[in-house]
Formats: C-alpha cells, structure tokens, sequence
C-alpha cells in the first residue's frame, strides 16, 4: 500500500471517531453510559431528548464502535464498548477545562451559586475513607449504585436525600458522589445537607474516574 494511501485511511477512521464524539447529547451519552447499561427510553429521559434522537445518537455511536449493545428479552441495553472509550471521553473533558476558560467559569460559577465550590479530589477522599470518621454518600440512581460504587458507600438517590436525613450522622463530615464534575446531583445534595446543618462536601469527579484509579469498588448486584 502507498504511504499516503495508508495514512489517509488510519487517519480517516480516526476522525470518524471524533466526528461521532462531536456532538453534545453524544459525550452526555457517553458520560451516562460510564455508570452502567441503560435502554434507549431510559438514556431519552436522563439526557432530555426524544427517544428517537436518542436512538439516532447511539447508532452514531454504536457504527464508531464507541458503544456495544446486550438484549434482555425484549429489551436492548447500550454500554460503553470498552473503558478506553470512557478514558478518551474523560482526556477530552480534563482537555477542556484545562484549555477552555468558558468551560472552567461555568464550572466554578455554577458550583459557588449552589454551595457546593468546596470539593474533594479522589485521593484526598480515600485518606479520610481509611482515618474513617466520614460518611460517604453514592446520590445516583438505585440501579447505577448497584452496577459499581466506591466501597464502603451508601445509596442514598438525590430525589430521596430529604427523607433520609434522619439516617445520616451529624458529627461526621459527609462526602457526597455522583456521575462526574459535570453532574449536579452531588451539587444538590451538598446543597440540602448544608442547608439542614451537616458538614458537606462533595467528590470532584464522581465513580468511573475513582474506578479508574483502582480505589476500592464494590458491586451490589453480584454474588
């Protein structure tokens, strides 16, 4: 094969990857995927899009091999093809509020607006996990708590916070987790709790980047 044929080719099947990664409902896709399997309606209602826009992304996706799919009965569930897929998602959101300033001021300015500015890194929350005075708290949907979540943390999902305040210790500090930095449910936990007197902080990221460290995880739906 000639040279230039050769890298016209390498180089074009790598641009169809990015052309598949540029769109925005895309990288939230794949950002939700991250946390486990999900259907087309149920990726539709966490991404706020039609369920047949979703299902036009995810075939983008899924023709770059970005995405794989697994059948249950009638039902077909999407999934990251692999944690390279993630790793390259993730090296393109650190790329972007390292490089992008727009991207960083929207981060820090929506964080002060809800209280929850004062965060976390991964290793600074693993040190205080092993001293163990500190109560961490995984506010994700039930199911994504059960596909993986960082050892020792208990489910409490964000639209249910307010029940189960009672449960909570409050002479310990809390650290609250979700999806990653671009997720708010940890943002509106930290929120409430510091609203109702606890001493709150949340995890920078959330559970893949933490996964992706090799820091202590736990499944609930395995044996």
């Amino acid at each position: 094969m000639e040279k230039r044929i050769f890298k016209n080719k390498v180089y074009q099947q790598l641009a169809n990857i990015v052309k598949a990664m540029s769109n925005s409902h895309r990288l939230e896709i794949l950002e939700l995927l991250a946390q486990g399997r999900f259907s087309v309606a149920e990726i539709a209602e966490e991404t706020a899009i039609s369920g047949a826009n979703a299902s036009q992304h995810l075939q983008v996706l899924k023709q770059a091999q970005l995405v794989s799919t697994q059948r249950e009965g009638n039902h077909v569930y999407y999934g990251l093809a692999g944690e390279s897929v993630y790793k390259a998602w993730k090296a393109l959101r650190d790329l972007g509020i390292e490089r992008v300033a727009e991207v960083e001021r929207v981060l820090r300015q929506f964080r002060e607006s809800r209280q929850s500015l004062e965060t976390l890194s991964s290793e600074e929350l693993a040190e205080k996990m092993r001293g163990g005075d500190i109560t961490v708290i995984d506010v994700r949907p039930k199911h994504e708590f059960e596909e993986g979540h960082i050892a020792g943390a208990v489910n409490i999902p964000v639209e249910e916070l307010s029940e189960k305040l009672d449960e909570l210790p409050d002479d310990q500090e809390i650290v609250a987790y979700c999806r990653g930095p671009f997720c708010v449910f940890a943002d509106d936990a930290v929120e409430l709790l510091r609203e109702k007197g606890f001493q709150a902080k949340r995890l920078d990221e959330g559970y893949p980047e933490w996964m992706l460290e090799e820091l202590p995880i736990e499944y609930s739906n395995h044996e």
